[in-house]
């Protein structure tokens, strides 16, 4: 493995993504679930994005069009948002019997299906691509790729749980329901516009 090409990719992916819409989406989960789970999802999400980002990047983009992708991203963040908001109104043995449900329904899935739709054709999906089509070393491309999503992740991770220490779960709950529908409006937008 080229470890140049493994730091560059590293390097450049994480600094693109650092305080991005993944970071704080995982952020916001690991309010509401076990962060072992969502980083699960999270991890899985990104190494299938890396995957085909690496490998079939570029013919993705042939069978799903740009705008389909966002229209439906776009639409899974309004609804996580409207959701998020609606359960920030709960009293707090509402909210830990709806938590508890939640989690066995599957936070590994939600934040899956979360991260692999928000960066299918993201700024550094793209990147990447563009990466493994200047570089020989396909695997140093890929490992320094998603170890950088990884690690962002694990950083909104953390500070998402450590929020909660001086913030009422209920604002967290608010602000990330803000959040969900403000990055669903701008994809929904760039959807649209483009």
């Amino acid at each position: 493995m080229d470890m140049t090409v493994f730091f560059s990719s590293f390097g450049i992916i994480f600094l693109a993504e650092l305080g991005d819409k993944t970071q704080l989406t995982a952020m916001a989960l690991a309010t509401r679930h076990p962060w072992k789970r969502i980083f699960i999802g999270i991890a899985l999400a990104f190494a299938l994005l890396n995957v085909g980002a690496v490998l079939v990047g570029k013919l993705l983009f042939a069978f799903l069009p740009l705008f389909w992708i966002k229209l439906v991203s776009g639409g899974l963040f309004l609804f996580f948002g409207v959701s998020t908001l609606r359960s920030g109104g709960f009293d707090e043995e509402e909210e830990e019997a709806e938590e508890r449900e939640l989690t066995r329904r599957g936070p590994v899935i939600t934040a899956f299906f979360m991260i692999l739709l928000a960066e299918l054709g993201d700024k550094t999906q793209l990147v990447t691509t563009s990466l493994a089509a200047q570089h020989e070393s396909l695997l140093a491309v890929f490992a320094g790729s998603t170890l950088a999503l990884w690690a962002v992740s694990l950083v909104g991770i953390f500070v998402g749980r450590q929020l909660t220490r001086f913030i009422p779960l209920a604002y967290v709950h608010r602000g990330a329901g803000t959040l969900f529908l403000i990055f669903g409006a701008v994809i929904l937008y760039q959807a649209l516009a483009g």
